[in-house]
């Protein structure tokens, strides 16, 4: 994989340029692409050419590649949503976040597969570390293509657990911010109230080092040790779910932050969180019936079969269930933030075991609808695998507004993990 933080202090050093960094994405993509499928669109040459910019290798991004999950608007590429109803759209403007990539120095190299609308719907892309597996969704393009090593950095964006669990499955960090802390305008929306952009990198540290220049925030974390952080194990009412592998990779991840110096504890959720979890799908497939309403009432037909089912159903969910379900999510919100008041970070699975067989599905975001709802920040954080060497990722959940704080503790686990 291309570590986002090595390249750009290498940029930094003089000893690499901005257009050999995108040589290096070049090789991989011609090495992989074939294969994998990562990407919707792709233009290299056009990034060759950008990365002759001579401010770029001292920008904060210094001129690395970026990829954007085709959900993001984009003008110098087709945006296509992942369906054939937008086949050979080309949006007459960039979304706020590309324009954001571009003002930090970054050369968006092209758009990453989403699957359609970013819901259910399988895609083309497979998992690399094996092919035989599903990289996840609806992100699957843009954590394929930090697996295989063909982009450092890419943007995707998460409803239920499209950051997290394809990262998961991928072996690499993943990063849902609170919410609404990237911009989401000029994405295209599947429920307003859940979307929440994020970032995929090699490493925790490198996730950080991407958003925080791309959002100018103090979201860096390796600038120094990392601190030794409280953390609560969670074992949700959905526990069992997980599989042996997955119960034993969370239970690993406690004792090793144990062993590195943090606080581990364990936290036992009340009731209402089980309540938040169902309010999750409630508001999520209401606000999907609206948010697609065009494509719904003009192109049915051209839907694929999971989300037009999904759709379907999702008209009969009446206005009062909606807003009784948003009740209890302001609920479990404040819930949350009293329960954490002398944590830093919750340790939860990131997904119920490793990726599995087949492209059929993407697999079950069952551990992070809750979190998303919440609008927590969460990490993927890689580093441990089951029996077959299939990734095994585990989820550190922050507290709303406390990014750096949760990044951190995710940055420490790593740490914990590789030592």
């Amino acid at each position: 994989m291309l570590s986002a933080l090595d390249l750009a202090r290498r940029i930094a050093a003089g000893t690499l340029t901005p257009a050999g960094a995108i040589d290096l994405c070049a090789a991989a993509i011609d090495a992989h692409e074939a294969e994998i499928g990562a990407f919707a669109a792709l233009d290299l040459d056009r990034a060759k050419r950008l990365a002759g910019g001579d401010a770029l290798a001292s920008a904060p991004l210094h001129g690395l590649a970026v990829g954007l999950k085709d959900i993001f608007e984009t003008a110098d590429f087709p945006t296509e949503f992942g369906s054939v109803i937008y086949t050979g759209n080309r949006p007459r403007s960039d979304c706020v976040l590309a324009s954001l990539v571009r003002r930090a120095g970054g050369i968006v190299l092209g758009k990453t597969v989403t699957t359609e609308f970013a819901s259910l719907q399988p895609a083309k892309t497979r998992n690399p570390r094996n092919p035989a597996h599903t990289p996840g969704g609806s992100s699957s393009g843009s954590a394929a293509a930090i697996a295989a090593g063909m982009l450092p950095i890419a943007l995707g964006s998460q409803t239920g657990g499209s950051v997290v669990r394809p990262a998961a499955y991928c072996g690499i960090a993943g990063y849902k911010p609170s919410y609404k802390l990237l911009p989401t305008l000029g994405m295209k929306g599947f429920s307003w109230y859940l979307d929440t952009a994020g970032v995929f990198a090699a490493g925790v540290a490198d996730a950080a080092f991407a958003a925080a220049a791309i959002t100018g925030r103090d979201l860096r974390v390796d600038q120094g040790k990392p601190a030794s952080p409280r953390i609560a194990l969670a074992r949700t009412h959905i526990w069992g779910d997980a599989s042996d592998d997955m119960k034993a990779a969370v239970e690993l991840a406690g004792e090793k932050a144990r062993g590195a110096g943090a606080r581990v504890s364990e936290l036992v959720l009340p009731p209402i969180f089980e309540d938040a979890f169902r309010a999750h799908a409630i508001i999520q497939d209401y606000e999907a019936y609206r948010a697609l309403g065009f494509e719904f009432d003009f192109h049915r037909d051209k839907i694929g079969p999971i989300l037009r089912e999904q759709l379907d159903q999702a008209a009969s969910i009446s206005a009062d269930d909606y807003d009784a379900a948003r009740r209890t999510t302001k609920r479990a919100r404040q819930a949350l933030a009293e329960l954490m008041a002398d944590t830093d970070a919750l340790l939860t699975p990131s997904a119920p075991g490793a990726a599995p067989a087949g492209l059929a599905s993407t697999g079950a975001s069952i551990f992070n609808r809750l979190w998303t709802l919440l609008g927590t920040p969460c990490v993927n954080v890689p580093g441990l695998s089951d029996k077959a060497g299939l990734p095994l990722g585990v989820q550190i959940v922050g507290r709303f507004g406390r990014d750096r704080v949760a990044l951190e503790a995710a940055h420490f686990l790593e740490r914990a993990l590789a030592d």
